[in-house]
């Protein structure tokens, strides 16, 4: 008999998911407390914009005429629990309020309401980003309070998405982690990811503290790198340095990699900013709070890059105030592919400029109606032209390819003056001046 999955949870991991695993083949049945979200998956539609996944869905959706039907969505824990053999737990883990340390309720709500309905044996996974002991908190709790006592196991299986490639990154994987405490359990997900392991995707078998702390090892490292050469950037500034060039020639040592070496304003997201910061919290708690005491400089670094941004804007407009001049900002989701403003550097950039008078006019390819819930009080155009009218000057602060190809003597004709600051140095600086602006990128003033 095919295993049934359910989905617990369906925002950005647990829709891609869900419709990873009906692409699989499962049968698959994703829950969620919230009505309207539920709703939007029944007609196909996504919460989110993430490349592929609104056809994905429409694909396995029951109930869109073509579809294989695999896929349906209920906000019914005893639903989930009749129909499941597997059941992932997909809900945030966000920053506590007023703490680094991460918010587990969503986590500790969704096992307890699913608890009392698991009545024959089962599995339950969880993917979502979690301190380290949460799985063994949770198995106890899932023993305790599920009728069908010890028979429903606990896995630990972390996601490892990247926004605008997460359905690629589901149904093929660089690798597959799982936390387990019986064969069992590790059988159960040997099946469910038969597919991947078959072609090639590595399958690493760990206890529960190792698979929870691999997500957020990765994502601190990616952060360190991401940092360590924006601390750079800030050492070329100093010393008159083209930091895109010292990255390159870097890069080129196979022990460092070219990857994540672009200076720029930074990381962001939902992810890497809390992530670090729950990590620390939860060293702290556990008494090895120094190991990681590196991390809140790779945070203040991280920030320090949005302010060293304001103050190039300010510099480029005169070295004075802000008020009464016009600055475009390119760019508002946190990266490119991608309509999350969450911790957008971005937006906290022409948030700041705003804030000290500045008229500041965004664009977005995706991200523009998130972004207006945030910063209602920011100007914002339909197009890369319409924000550019007028500006004194131009901020490049997220890399989309549309903005890579704009044409900077068509921009340069509506522009009040040609001046473009790159705060993601991915502009081709040639191009740019070519066309008569004054081309200004972070880490690199000879550029």
């Amino acid at each position: 008999m095919s295993l049934k999955i359910s989905v617990i949870g369906t925002g950005y991991l647990g829709a891609t998911h869900a419709a990873a695993m009906a692409e699989l083949g499962f049968e698959v049945l994703g829950l969620d407390v919230v009505a309207e979200k539920i709703d939007k998956l029944r007609r196909g539609e996504v919460p989110m914009y993430e490349p592929g996944l609104e056809e994905l869905l429409r694909k396995h959706v029951a109930g869109i005429p073509g579809s294989t039907g695999r896929l349906r969505f209920t906000m019914d824990f005893a639903e989930a629990a009749d129909f499941g053999d597997v059941h992932f737990v997909c809900v945030n883990t966000p920053q506590r309020h007023g703490e680094y340390a991460a918010d587990m309720s969503y986590v500790d709500s969704a096992i307890a309401s699913l608890a009392p309905h698991l009545t024959r044996p089962t599995l339950v996974v969880g993917k979502s980003t979690v301190p380290v002991g949460s799985a063994d908190r949770l198995a106890a709790y899932l023993a305790a309070h599920a009728p069908a006592g010890a028979d429903v196991e606990l896995a630990w299986n972390p996601e490892f998405l990247r926004e605008g490639f997460a359905v690629d990154d589901t149904l093929h994987p660089d690798r597959i982690v799982t936390g387990v405490r019986s064969e069992r359990a590790e059988r159960l997900l040997r099946e469910v990811y038969a597919a991947p392991i078959a072609d090639g995707t590595p399958f690493v078998v760990t206890d529960f503290p190792t698979a929870e702390l691999v997500k957020t090892a990765a994502n601190s490292f990616l952060a360190t790198k991401i940092s360590f050469i924006n601390a750079m950037a800030e050492v070329c500034e100093a010393a008159g340095g083209d930091v895109a060039k010292l990255a390159e020639a870097i890069g080129y040592d196979d022990r460092i990699g070219r990857k994540f070496l672009r200076a720029g304003i930074g990381f962001g997201g939902g992810c890497l900013p809390k992530d670090i910061r729950a990590f620390m919290a939860r060293a702290g708690e556990l008494g090895a709070d120094q190991a990681l005491t590196f991390l809140r400089e790779i945070d203040s670094i991280n920030m320090r890059q949005r302010g060293q941004m304001v103050e190039l804007a300010r510099q480029a407009v005169g070295g004075g105030s802000f008020l009464g001049r016009r600055v475009a900002v390119l760019g508002a989701a946190f990266k490119p592919d991608s309509d999350d403003v969450r911790d957008s550097p971005a937006l906290n950039v022409a948030g700041q400029i705003h804030l000290q008078g500045g008229q500041v006019t965004v664009y977005d390819p995706k991200g523009m109606d998130n972004a207006r819930r945030i910063f209602p009080t920011l100007g914002y155009a339909d197009s890369a032209l319409e924000a550019v009218r007028g500006a004194d000057v131009v901020l490049h602060l997220t890399e989309w390819r549309e903005f890579r190809e704009l044409d900077p003597q068509e921009l340069g004709s509506v522009a009040a003056a040609r001046v473009i600051l790159d705060g993601r140095n991915a502009l081709d600086p040639q191009l740019w001046r070519k066309a008569g602006w004054t081309y200004r990128a972070m880490g690199r003033p000879t550029a």
